[in-house]
């Protein structure tokens, strides 16, 4: 969180985060991760770490939900720690931030192409260059299976 502070919008910089949902505590389940995700319209952080040890995430300008269609704001961007932090903001060529149902959570997207994708177990996901954010692949493989997941709110 300390090194994520600078690239976060300004007006969160000085806010308290507190831990929503924890694999370790919660179990792996993207439903349970829906009910924890805070409440609508706060920003969230989701972070992944992979079973390679890879650390990798998002910041979501709004709360973690089911939708039908994508929701979120050009705040939302995506990282990496691989070894040092790396930011892939908005690019504006389209707006799929987030997209989330009970099988798939999805941040970032075009040409079929994902930036960050969860399943709905949280024991596998993916990560590829996408339009949204012209990210490169966050993990060490295009598909991994998921060590721990967290996910942040503002206090």
């Amino acid at each position: 969180l300390p090194q994520l502070g600078p690239h976060l919008p300004p007006r969160l910089t000085q806010q308290p985060w507190h831990l929503l949902y924890c694999t370790r505590r919660d179990g792996f389940s993207l439903r349970t991760l829906y009910r924890s995700g805070g409440p609508p319209g706060s920003p969230a952080l989701l972070l992944v770490r992979d079973t390679e040890a890879q650390a990798f995430g998002a910041f979501l300008s709004s709360a973690v939900r089911c939708s039908s269609g994508f929701y979120g704001t050009g705040e939302t961007f995506l990282f990496s720690f691989s070894p040092e932090l790396k930011v892939f903001r908005w690019t504006g060529r389209n707006n799929f931030f987030v997209k989330g149902d009970m099988n798939l959570l999805m941040v970032g997207g075009g040409s079929g192409r994902f930036g960050l994708w969860l399943d709905g177990d949280l024991h596998r996901g993916g990560s590829q260059p996408c339009e949204t954010f012209d990210n490169e692949t966050l993990s060490a493989r295009e598909e991994f299976c998921i060590q721990d997941l967290e996910l942040w709110g503002l206090a």
